[in-house]
């Protein structure tokens, strides 16, 4: 149960972040969005504040950010339709009732002859009950449009997606992964405040209770000088001799409040992927805590990260990396099971790095992803003008199609992998 509730906070709050990153820009340009969303599927919590619905969904796999004029734009009012119409005190058109009008008595009913709800805002025809002067009526830049009791508010042309500048629309998109990389900078930089500044000097650590370490009477703030004969100068010479060790006994020759001890110590076996083994002995690396220190730590680790990342996937690309190797959410929630009974700060990591690899894919040009999107805007730049919004959204809905089916091998793969 605590690795269900440590997986559903992780991906929550990674998937969070990136559609926080989209909100924020898209609606610095003046773009209404409709609905921020973390999850799919149906609806679990919802609650408006101003123009948008915040919803959680029951699949904690994603999340959006719906703005308009990424999807058609209302049903179109055409001339003949009857509609009912509130106004507003200033005698501009409040709500526009497309159906079921008679719950609404103090609508007044027009026989529409043109209706803009884009460009002009204004909505004529002739109202019942009056003479049969051809009326027109201004629309609110906040009106609704009621259809089956549920309100959706206009979108003017000018708070639409596509009528933004390149500038505006490439930074709406970018800022989902870019937030990605800054929680990543953030959790860093937080666990070098809590935990301290890994150094690279010959000393033990923090000792853990009942490893090899401990049993072999090694304590923290041992200098160690050799093992086995080797001389030992920094943090990664004592971890790459535990580690081509295990099981096997090793002389420690440690410094300790200024005496020379020599104690033999005796790696246990670790087993990592495909059958591998390693030595550990249970011990941390030893940590100073600074605040600047920890600011540099924090952008030298997602760097760090980022980079082997961005390694991997080049593996994939040239073939050296089997889409086997590949993991989904199955995968993840069972790495994410592993990571958590090693404590909260390698939840912590683990997490930040989930935000990075999380970034990084979103970058991916790859039709229905951000940098899909980005690709477009890219050859916009280029050619001038954009791209037919017919065909792009074509594209992106053949490159979400072979997505999902990326993930249902990879899913499917997890399965057989873990459970199987």
């Amino acid at each position: 149960m605590e690795t269900v509730i440590a997986f559903i906070i992780i991906i929550g709050a990674l998937v969070f972040f990136h559609e926080l990153g989209h909100l924020i820009f898209a609606k610095r340009a003046g773009i209404l969005c409709r609905e921020f969303a973390i999850g799919f599927g149906p609806k679990i919590f919802s609650f408006k504040k101003n123009e948008t619905l915040y919803t959680v969904r029951l699949l904690p796999i994603g999340g959006f950010v719906r703005m308009a004029g990424e999807d058609p734009e209302m049903v179109e009012i055409k001339p003949g339709y009857r509609v009912g119409l509130i106004f507003k005190s200033d005698e501009t058109v409040h709500k526009i009732i497309l159906n079921n009008k008679v719950k609404y008595p103090e609508a007044r009913i027009m026989e529409v002859e043109d209706a803009d709800i884009e460009h002009d805002l204004t909505i004529k025809g002739y109202v019942d009950g009056d003479d049969e002067t051809l009326k027109t009526f201004k629309i609110s830049r906040d009106a609704s449009l009621i259809e089956n009791g549920i309100e959706t508010q206009i979108a003017p042309y000018d708070r639409q997606f596509a009528s933004k500048t390149l500038g505006q629309r490439t930074m709406a998109i970018f800022a989902g992964p870019m937030m990605n990389f800054i929680l990543a900078l953030v959790v860093f930089i937080l666990l070098a405040f809590m935990q301290g500044v890994p150094i690279n000097e010959p000393i033990l650590g923090k000792i853990t209770e009942d490893g090899a370490a401990q049993k072999a009477g090694l304590k923290e703030g041992d200098i160690v000088r050799s093992i086995d004969g080797s001389d030992i100068t920094s943090w990664e010479d004592i971890t790459e001799m535990i580690r081509k060790n295990p099981g096997n006994e090793l002389e420690f020759y440690v410094e300790r409040n200024g005496k020379e001890l020599e104690i033999p110590v005796t790696p246990t076996e670790q087993v990592i992927d495909e059958g591998k083994k390693y030595g550990l002995i249970g011990v941390f690396n030893p940590v100073e805590k600074s605040p600047l220190k920890a600011i540099s730590y924090g952008f030298q680790e997602t760097y760090y990260w980022t980079k082997e990342i961005i390694f991997l996937l080049g593996k994939l690309v040239t073939g050296q990396f089997s889409i086997d190797m590949l993991s989904g959410p199955v995968g993840i929630y069972v790495s994410t099971d592993t990571v958590a009974k090693s404590g909260v700060f390698y939840l912590m990591k683990w997490a930040a790095i989930l935000s990075i690899n999380l970034g990084i894919m979103n970058l991916l040009p790859i039709p229905a992803l951000d940098g899909g999107r980005l690709l477009f805007f890219a050859v916009e730049a280029v050619r001038g003008k954009p791209i037919d919004r017919h065909k792009e959204g074509m594209v992106h809905f053949i490159g979400l199609a072979l997505l999902m089916l990326l993930m249902l091998i990879v899913t499917w793969n997890d399965i057989q992998r873990f459970f199987l």
